[in-house]
């Protein structure tokens, strides 16, 4: 692949992570923002201090979440368009179409699902702002040892392939992914901040909202730069001229 072909599909993912940036934004606004409001209600009722704005609440959920959401679309979008140019045709002998949605698949499962399992997103009013640096850390840490072990696991199915098919080193890879993520559950450590009385429906929907959020992202990135890239990378031949032709003037 030339760096003309990897420069095209770099600006044809940022422009698909900015589509998708605009499906999570309506996510996010539309089954998001409510669950943030009620806890920020819950916290307000519960705290007796009162911290003075300095970003008024309408301009968060409007221009600074649509900020937040469309550079990340953006960003992401760039950087899951050079793993596709490294991916494609070393993961199988799939299509550009099949081999984009797979790569969001995976990313998804490794970037924010598997982190997501040990340490879910929290609303506001949950969590001591005095551990927010370590909670931070350990989903960081969390986050690119699911991303390493995704790659292990990559690399140990490719190895054991010719030995012992596709399928069962799939299997292999797969189990040795979920026996290493286990371990790694198990022995970092257990964060719980909920407040006793912070309402479970809420902390529900607000995860759930969350998690369909990153689901939207990472699926409408698939479907629409793979998409973009079957073009670039396999464009249908122009349809041939119909009729018989008209001879020139002499």
């Amino acid at each position: 692949m030339n760096s003309a072909t990897v420069r095209n599909l770099l600006v044809r993912g940022m422009l698909a992570g900015l589509a998708a940036g605009v499906l999570a934004l309506v996510v996010a606004y539309f089954l998001g923002e409510p669950n943030v409001d009620s806890a920020i209600g819950f916290e307000d009722a519960h705290s007796h201090e009162h911290e003075m704005e300095v970003v008024s609440r309408s301009l968060q959920s409007t221009a600074g979440l649509a900020t937040g959401v469309l550079v990340y679309g953006v960003a992401f979008g760039g950087i899951a368009a050079l793993a596709f140019c490294f991916a494609l045709g070393r993961v199988g002998r799939f299509s550009a179409r099949a081999t984009a949605l797979l790569l969001s698949g995976c990313a998804l499962l490794a970037v924010y699902v598997v982190p997501f399992l040990k340490y879910p997103a929290n609303p506001p009013s949950v969590g001591d702002p005095d551990t927010i640096g370590k909670r931070t850390t350990l989903y960081f840490l969390m986050m690119v040892l699911s991303v390493l072990l995704a790659v292990g696991a990559t690399i140990l199915g490719k190895r054991i392939s010719p030995s012992l098919g596709t399928w069962y080193a799939t299997v292999v890879a797969v189990a040795a992914f979920a026996v290493a993520i286990g371990l790694a559950y198990a022995f970092l450590p257990v964060i719980n901040e909920v407040p006793r009385d912070f309402p479970a429906t809420l902390l529900w929907r607000f995860r759930l909202s969350a998690l369909a959020m990153q689901i939207v992202l990472w699926g409408g990135f698939g479907l629409v730069f793979g998409e973009l890239a079957q073009r670039l990378l396999n464009p249908k031949p122009a349809a041939a001229t119909s009729g018989r032709a008209v001879p020139a003037a002499h």
